[in-house]
């Protein structure tokens, strides 16, 4: 795959740009944005730069991190704190996520998103007010894995590390993570699942593909 050297102002202003020639599959009143990476990636980063270029553009848009959706830690640390398997498959509440997220903003939904539901630090509900996105605004969700569940996704955008950089910029305490996204890269291939591929093995100098 081709890619070409950008900035990631530039990256947030092409993505923001096609989005505003995109519409929603569904026919609904929102669009919706998948930044999937791992964490070193620093998804959210890229969403919130995409965020202002919306907003310069007049165009409404609410940021969400899947990170916001953890299952409580009975769950999450059934299989002992540091299995890779449940990590993948178990973490993150992907019902949670089409009910509170995805669900307000089908067509002929209210847009009134939860934009988290579990603080992992005090391991309960966040209880946080829901947030009203604007008809024709855009939902950023970004985390790791996003490919891999079906959601509905308008438009997607896959930030790839290499084995060596996801290992050198993933912190000690969390590479027994990284097991799980080797499986990720095999199962679901999310550089040629997304709509646009960003390398970031440099953060500084980035390169993408451009939108497929």
């Amino acid at each position: 795959m081709r890619l070409e050297a950008i900035t990631w102002e530039r990256v947030a202003e092409a993505v923001a740009d096609r989005a505003l020639e995109t519409d929603a599959r569904d026919g609904g009143s929102w669009l919706r944005v998948g930044i999937d990476g791992a964490p070193a990636a620093r998804g959210g980063e890229l969403a919130g730069r995409i965020g202002a270029a919306l907003r310069l553009r007049g165009r409404g848009s609410l940021v969400v991190g899947a990170g916001g959706f953890l299952r409580p830690a009975s769950l999450r640390y059934e299989y002992g704190r540091s299995d890779p398997e449940t990590y993948y498959s178990g973490w993150f509440d992907t019902g949670a996520l089409w009910r509170e997220v995805f669900g307000p903003l089908e067509a002929g939904g209210d847009g009134r998103v939860l934009p988290d539901l579990w603080d992992p630090v005090t391991d309960r509900a966040t209880r946080s007010p829901r947030v009203e996105l604007p008809r024709d605004g855009v939902l950023l969700l970004h985390g790791p894995f996003l490919l891999g569940h079906w959601f509905p996704f308008d438009l997607t955008v896959h930030v790839r590390l290499s084995e060596g950089a996801l290992r050198r910029r993933t912190v000690d305490s969390e590479r027994w993570t990284l097991p799980a996204f080797q499986r990720y890269e095999e199962e679901i291939r999310p550089g040629e699942a997304a709509d646009a591929l960003v390398r970031a093995d440099d953060p500084r100098h980035p390169a993408w593909s451009g939108f497929r």
